[in-house]
């Protein structure tokens, strides 16, 4: 008896396995990842079990890392401080301390740039199989389904391009063997962008629900569209297109007024074979921990109830020269959920468009939704476009904290120059290196 497993979770391959001891005569066709599959014979006719494999695959996958990701971000960025007796490179490489610069050929700089790629093909994989199969499934789905492919792959790829910024990416590589080459950052923003209204065409409008279930966002093409929308409101501001960014929000599930947490988030439990939250530390951990930034609480205005999200420490904790009394305690288990875009973070994206747009008015609206909700008076300072930004790069840092946007921020405003110095020397990188497996 012979088991073909094209591709399953890890879970799944560990029972075939089992019933297969039952059965001497029984092989099971080795894969050496079922999370990221080959693309032989799936991408044929692939029923649709396989292609909801496939999606849970492709989602898994786009967790992987997200530890060495979010510390290389939020490190860079001051907004807390990764502690590790077993490896010191976090508060040296990240920090520029002395004479130490970041490495192009370690794990902060490799882990996250080939996680999110094997996340692209996958999605690359799921669009092939999509287009190929033979199963049940209207063509309004099929449309549906390959949006929400390709939207999950513009969101991989924006995020590599956080960290690698002037360096570029790639952003065609579906066949591995003629890889595309390396765009500038506008002209890799630029085709970002491009993927995800090609994917939004497809999705905007479409009620045919998607041939498969997701824990990402929505279950029909035009739900789907909504995280679609978020998603390309954060790339237009990064473009500096306002106009596009504002129309981008008006179809996104951006709802001034609305539960600051709604949104997508990457899905975490403690169920067997499933993944932990990886930026999970118990309160006053030692050794391997994660600790605020002393900034984060210091500039705090009285009464901010974002404070919550560190956490006091029993005694403060040191390492390298540098130190921290408070806990970074975001997440406050192991299987807490970590968002990849809430309304929160558009209603101050909306914000930021409307300064730009010189509708000071309507930024102040949504700067006060935000400040009331964090338990602080309304907005008092001046009304201008710079005071405004101000304000904004001030509530993000709060209202985001954490979730790997401060350095991006103050780099988009060229204001690098603003975060802290915590050693004599240490500098403040602009991007990561190319991976040395790219040069």
């Amino acid at each position: 008896m012979k088991f073909s497993i094209i591709f399953f979770r890890y879970k799944t391959l560990l029972m075939v396995s089992a019933i297969c001891l039952m059965w001497t005569a029984c092989s099971v066709d080795t894969i050496l990842d079922p999370n990221n599959p080959s693309a032989d014979g799936i991408i044929q006719n692939a029923s649709l079990g396989e292609i909801q494999n496939l999606v849970d695959g492709t989602e898994s996958s786009m967790r992987d890392n997200l530890n060495n990701y979010f510390d290389g971000v939020n490190v860079i960025g001051r907004e807390y401080y990764r502690f590790s007796t077993s490896d010191p490179r976090f508060t040296s490489d990240l920090l520029g301390k002395a004479s130490a610069v970041l490495d192009n050929n370690t794990f902060y700089t490799t882990n996250p740039f080939a996680a999110r790629y094997r996340a692209v093909k996958n999605t690359n994989i799921l669009i092939d199989a999509l287009t190929n199969t033979k199963a049940t499934i209207s063509d309004a789905q099929r449309k549906a389904a390959i949006g929400y492919a390709k939207t999950l792959q513009a969101h991989e790829l924006l995020m590599v391009l956080n960290e690698q910024y002037a360096n570029g990416i790639r952003v065609d590589v579906k066949d591995p063997a003629k890889l595309g080459p390396f765009l500038t950052k506008d002209e890799s923003l630029t085709a970002i962008v491009a993927l995800l209204n090609e994917a939004n065409i497809d999705l905007k409008g479409n009620a045919a629900l998607l041939p498969f279930s997701s824990t990402i966002y929505g279950g029909d093409g035009n739900t789907f569209s909504k995280f679609n929308r978020a998603v390309a409101a954060r790339a237009y501001v990064y473009k500096k297109d306002w106009a596009a960014a504002n129309t981008a929000l008006t179809e996104s599930f951006f709802e001034l007024t609305g539960d600051l947490n709604k949104g997508a988030f990457y899905i975490f439990s403690t169920a067997g074979g499933d993944q932990l939250n990886p930026l999970y530390y118990p309160q006053n951990s030692s050794g391997e921990t994660r600790v605020a930034h002393p900034s984060f609480v210091t500039n705090a205005e009285a009464g901010d109830n974002r404070l919550n999200k560190v956490s006091l420490r029993a005694s403060a904790e040191f390492q390298d020269g540098l130190s921290s009394t408070y806990d970074f305690f975001v997440y406050k288990t192991n299987a807490d959920k970590i968002p990849i875009i809430r309304n929160e973070e558009l209603i101050l994206l909306y914000a930021e468009v409307q300064a730009q747009l010189n509708q000071n008015v309507n930024a102040v609206t949504a700067i006060n939704r935000i400040r009331v909700s964090a338990n602080l008076p309304v907005y008092s300072g001046a009304v201008t476009q710079a005071a405004l930004i101000n304000e904004i790069l001030k509530q993000r840092l709060y209202s985001l904290y954490g979730e790997g946007h401060r350095w991006i921020d103050l780099r988009r405003y060229d204001r690098l120059v603003q975060l802290p110095i915590d050693r004599t020397g240490d500098d403040v990188w602009t991007e990561f290196p190319r991976p040395a497996t790219e040069q």
